[in-house]
């Protein structure tokens, strides 16, 4: 199956061969791509199959047969080479494979205030965080490049995501992250083994430093967007949607937004289901962002960047220069969804509804979603026969300080004390 796929550029549409980019470590486009200081990315490239072959080959009910979390068992959808001429997938045991399985009951029901809702649960993958989806495909890709370290600035999440996975792999991960990342996502990337450069700055000075430490040394890159594959390997959110639905997706998707790959890669998997033949038309897609950092809902109202240092709570949707800022816009538009921003002080209280409702601890860019939701059904947009789904993106766990604004410590008190204050209840 080698060459099954080929690379496009979002900008000026060109098109390139997986000889053109791979080799040469080309991230975006040879043609017109940029990476400059505090702006979006600029000719992002994305990676297209030969899909009337595919639907040739596979059909929709076989599809569905397949058992979700494990991608591999569908190469045709994915840059991976897996003839036995290449060095990856083929030279790992099943018991590594195993160990990249993602949940495969993640999709659950749940009801609120008399409307029945979904969530895609992320929290329970290797490292807890949807960011799992894309390191397991850079990993991979990785290895079948005879790549052994990887390098990936973060606010937390992708770093921790990367660490972990490689630390499975036998991989080196070196993390760039701004100095307030939160201490639980710190000790998370340290206590997989990765090396750690913190950085006197915010997310957006990491990331332009890991660009051009990383380049200098030679470091294979897993940045958001920058790297193809991380756009590629969370389309698999949508894949795993439509099994465990049995192809009755639900509608609209609201999906926390900071860098934008993300809604960016379920947009991708939903418009391969839509190319394949096996969905008729695409769920709508409502971006949440924190209103301290919603770079793509001023975007999508004024068609112009501006650039604005983000502040808010919610670490791992804090980006004052989305890199994937026009793909995540394309796809609120092409699915016609809508972009909307939630306070900090909402984002807490859904985190809360979640925890205390549904037995879910998010962090709270996971939670954005869900504040998301809240602000539509308040505002009475949802149609009679919406089933909406929330994506939570991550564990509450990578971020207790913020599970501490609302959860104060309880007084301890003598067992008599304890005995005399429940024997007059």
């Amino acid at each position: 199956m080698l060459n099954h796929y080929i690379y496009q550029c979002t900008q000026c549409s060109g098109e390139f061969s997986t000889a053109e980019i791979e080799p040469n470590f080309h991230y975006l486009c040879p043609s017109c791509g940029a990476a400059e200081k505090n702006q979006p990315l600029k000719g992002v490239l994305k990676i297209l199959y030969d899909y009337s072959n595919i639907r040739q080959k596979m059909s929709r009910e076989q599809f569905l047969q397949l058992p979700p979390g494990q991608f591999w068992l569908y190469p045709e959808l994915w840059p991976l080479e897996q003839d036995g001429s290449a060095s990856g997938l083929k030279v790992l045991s099943p018991i590594q494979l195993k160990s990249l399985t993602l949940p495969s009951h993640s999709l659950q029901q749940f009801r609120h205030k008399g409307q029945d809702m979904f969530v895609l649960d992320d929290t329970r993958n290797p490292t807890y965080s949807y960011k799992d989806r894309a390191s397991i495909l850079v990993a991979l890709k990785a290895l079948q490049m005879g790549i052994r370290e990887i390098s990936a600035a973060s606010t937390g999440n992708a770093g921790s995501s990367l660490a972990g996975i490689c630390a499975r792999l036998g991989l080196t991960a070196r993390i760039w992250v701004p100095e307030n990342i939160p201490d639980a996502k710190l000790l998370q990337i340290q206590s997989y083994g990765a090396q750690v450069h913190l950085v006197k700055g915010d997310y957006d000075d990491a990331f332009d430093l890991s660009l051009e430490i990383g380049t200098r040394l030679g470091w294979y890159n897993r940045n958001t967007a920058y790297n193809p594959l991380t756009i590629e390997g969370k389309k698999s959110a949508a894949y795993d949607l439509f099994l465990q639905s049995g192809g009755d997706l639900p509608d609209p998707i609201f999906v926390p937004v900071g860098d934008g790959v993300i809604i960016s890669g379920v947009y991708k998997g939903l418009w391969e289901l839509e190319q394949l033949g096996w969905i008729e038309r695409l769920p709508r897609l409502i971006a949440v962002q924190s209103s301290g950092s919603d770079a793509l809902v001023r975007y999508l109202q004024t068609g112009q960047f501006e650039y604005r240092p983000a502040h808010t709570l919610a670490d791992s949707i804090s980006a004052g220069a989305p890199r994937n800022l026009y793909l995540a816009a394309e796809a609120v538009k092409n699915t016609r969804g809508e972009a909307i921003a939630v306070s900090d002080e909402d984002i807490l209280s859904a985190q809360q509804i979640i925890a205390r409702q549904m037995g879910i601890l998010a962090e709270p860019a996971a939670a954005a979603a869900f504040a998301g939701y809240l602000r539509w059904k308040a505002e009475g947009k949802f149609r009679k026969n919406d089933r909406p789904l929330i994506l939570l993106t991550g564990s509450g766990l990578k971020d207790v300080a913020a599970l501490q604004r609302w959860n104060h410590r309880p007084e301890a008190l003598l067992p008599e004390e304890w005995k005399s204050q429940l024997h007059s209840e």
